[in-house]
Order: C-alpha cells, then structure tokens, then sequence
C-alpha cells in the first residue's frame, strides 16, 4: 500500500521530472489552446471554427453509419500532460526510430469520463470489460467499437474521448499480459484495437457528449 511519505515523493520526482523535460523540449503549446485560468481543463469548441468542423466530421466518419447527434465537444488541455506525451514520444523517436502515433477513440460512462480528465486512466479498473487483448487502457480506431462503452447518462448523453495515442510498436495481445511484450509497447488485435501500459503514452485532445 502507498503511503502518504510515498505519495508526496512521487509528486515530488513528477514535478521535477516536468521542469527538467519542459527545459529539455523544444516546447509550444497547440496552437489551438486557448490561455488558462486556474485548472480548467475543458474547453467547448464553437460549431463555426476549423477544429469543430473537422474532428465532428471526422466522428462521423469512424461512426460508419450509426445515427448519432453530437451535443457540444470539448477541447482538453492538460501541460503537464503534454510536456509528459512530448517527452515520451521523443524516447520513442530515440529507440525505435518512430514515433508510430494514432488517433484513438475511448468510451466510457460521463462520471469515470469525468475523473479521467482530472486524474487520467485508474489502471485498477482494467478488466471491468475484459482483457482480452491484455490488463491495460483500450483504444480503437472504430468509433462504434467504443461507443459500447460509452454507456448513456440519465439524459441519453455518451462521452467518448478521442486522444492522440503512441502505439509504438505492436504485439499481438492476449488476457494474460499486464504489460507488453520485451521490446514492445503496446498490444493489439491487429485490426482496430491498441492497449497500451504507460500513461505518458496517451495525449486526451477532445470529449465528444453525444446522443
């Protein structure tokens, strides 16, 4: 069990490690990013700009046909989570000569959509709807895929993130891995599916709320 000593000295070499790799990177924040205020963290896209239009056609692209009618999309913006997905994706260039990004989906329920914008993925909830492709964080590149897991708040309301994602290279999966593979970072079904075992691996851009 972790205790509060614990606790505070990971807080401790994760802030270091922030200031070090802001430092280190050349770093710039999207040009998309509006200035913050506080820990605001969510942003909702105006329907009449460039980024609405093209991340709702897009959604609507991977749905392939499902009726869906988007209520409003929100812009996530994280920097300590960023300078973390730069610092990584730079390792990843470094080792494997690639940085082999993806754009993913992930749906879930609006109250664990929620916690995950403000303390990113609890790994001790891998499992809750199977592992078959390993114990970590499931993406896809199919929205409808996702879309079961999105489950409906009393509203008829679904949240499904869509979140730049570092695969790296790839393994084939299987229930009883709970991490990838010596050499490999992340596991798939080799079709639409990617787990992945790192959190710096993951980068959240948008939550689509839906009907």
């Amino acid at each position: 069990m972790t205790t509060r000593k614990q606790e505070k000295c990971n807080k401790s070499l994760v802030r270091l490690f922030l200031e070090h790799a802001a430092k280190s990177l050349i770093y710039k924040p999207p040009s998309t990013w509006e200035s913050t205020k506080g820990n605001q963290r969510r942003f909702q896209l105006q329907i009449t700009t460039d980024e609405y239009k093209s991340i709702s056609e897009k959604f609507g692209q991977d749905m392939h046909g499902t009726s869906t009618k988007i209520i409003r999309i929100e812009r996530i913006q994280n920097e300590a989570w960023y300078i973390q997905y730069l610092a990584h994706s730079r390792e990843f260039q470094t080792r494997i000569n690639e940085i082999n990004e993806k754009r993913l989906y992930h749906g879930c329920p609006e109250a664990s959509a929620n916690k995950i914008i403000e303390s990113w993925f609890n790994r001790s909830f891998a499992g809750v709807n199977g592992v078959v492709y390993g114990v970590g964080v499931y993406f896809s590149s199919d929205a409808t895929y996702s879309h079961r897991y999105a489950t409906p708040n009393g509203r008829g309301e679904r949240n499904m993130f869509l979140a730049r994602v570092l695969v790296g290279k790839m393994a084939p999966g299987n229930s009883s891995m709970k991490t990838p593979p010596d050499g490999y970072d992340s596991t798939t079904d080799n079709k639409h599916i990617f787990v992945t075992y790192h959190d710096a691996q993951i980068l959240l851009t948008k939550i689509y709320i839906y009907l």
